[in-house]
């Protein structure tokens, strides 16, 4: 008996609804082949930063962020295949913070893969997490897709390893979003070498979906919305025909195109940051296929929190987006100019002026 495979007609119905019902930071994605018996679905989860104040103590706005976005995926229709967490479960990777958001984790009525993102790491590299959730990278696969999960929050030897008098403090320093004793992200040259030999194994024909925590790509080094080895990962995805990157970390809608990679960021459950231009710096410190969001308040907590879902159609990438406080968007690949847009957004006759803050 074939599986029975929800329209897309059904698939935005059960989105719909879930929008209605005020669904939290997390993703809905859904990924379309020629052969309708392998299209399927699964939920993004990312950016949880539970933080421990003391006992059984956390902060509440964070972590209560999380268990809202767990019990809504488990009502989401059609029901996802798996979900995906995008990494910073905890704020400070204490053993209090990644238990607490794996008990809420374990609450999901689906089999669940995680990402580890840096607030996971840095205080014990990683050790603890490794017990609760498995290896920092590996690759599976889902009806007819290559899944691949990269650890792409390591940085170099001698910060990790020479420059911080404790662990606490190592940690400390790269949990802070602007801090300059921080240290850029990297894939790695022996995560690179495995990745090589995964892919090696894979159809150059395959629909690949990366997942990370940091973007694969060069965005905003201040605020470490940055991979240092980005170009030489995106060689190794170069030779498949279609590849898409989800990643974490930067707490809001971004989207860019470079060559055969699409790139698609997720919201989080615990608060928005502002893209860095809010602050006034430079244009040129984003690239130029980065469209920014249309934030009509970036210091509203609300402004960039919401949920999207994904549509692949042969290899290319459409998200509509359900923002609260702002304007559903959807950003869909334009044949025509080879890249996703935004025209909508981008007529700037549309856009919402940010709001002064002195």
């Amino acid at each position: 008996m074939n599986p029975i495979v929800p329209s897309r007609r059904d698939f935005l119905k059960g989105a719909a609804a879930a929008a209605a019902a005020g669904v939290v930071p997390m993703s809905f994605v859904k990924l379309a082949f020629a052969d309708p018996a392998q299209d399927f679905t699964f939920a993004y989860i990312s950016d949880a930063h539970i933080q421990h104040i003391s006992g059984n103590k956390f902060v509440r706005n964070w972590d209560r962020g999380l268990i809202r976005a767990v019990a809504e995926t488990n009502l989401l229709t059609p029901k996802p295949d798996f979900v995906m967490f995008g990494g910073d479960l905890g704020q400070l990777g204490m053993k209090e913070e990644l238990d607490h958001g794996a008990e809420i984790m374990s609450k999901l009525r689906y089999k669940t893969h995680y990402v580890m993102g840096e607030h996971d790491y840095y205080l014990d590299l990683g050790e603890y997490w490794s017990k609760l959730f498995g290896p920092h990278w590996y690759s599976f696969d889902h009806k007819g897709v290559h899944f691949v999960v990269l650890n792409s929050i390591l940085t170099h030897d001698d910060w990790t390893f020479n420059k911080w008098p404790s662990a606490e403090e190592r940690m400390l320093q790269m949990a802070g979003l602007d801090n300059p004793n921080g240290s850029p992200f990297m894939v790695g040259e022996k995560q690179r070498a495995w990745l090589k030999a995964d892919l090696d194994k894979v159809a150059k024909t395959t629909p690949v979906v990366v997942f990370s925590h940091s973007p694969l790509q060069k965005l905003y080094k201040g605020w470490n919305f940055w991979t240092d080895d980005a170009e030489e990962v995106q060689a190794i995805l170069a030779p498949f025909d279609k590849v898409n990157v989800i990643y974490g970390h930067v707490h809001q809608i971004q989207y860019n195109q470079i060559g055969n990679i699409s790139f698609n960021a997720v919201m989080a459950t615990a608060w928005p940051w502002p893209y860095p231009n809010s602050y006034a710096q430079a244009q040129h410190t984003m690239p130029v296929l980065t469209v920014p969001m249309n934030r009509a308040d970036p210091f509203f907590e609300r402004d960039a929190t919401g949920w999207q879902f994904v549509d692949v159609h042969t290899g290319r990438v459409a998200l509509k987006y359900n923002l609260y406080n702002n304007t559903a968007r959807t950003v869909a690949w334009n044949p025509a100019t080879g890249k996703p847009e935004d025209t909508t957004f981008q007529d700037p006759a549309k856009r919402v002026p940010p709001q002064v803050h002195y």
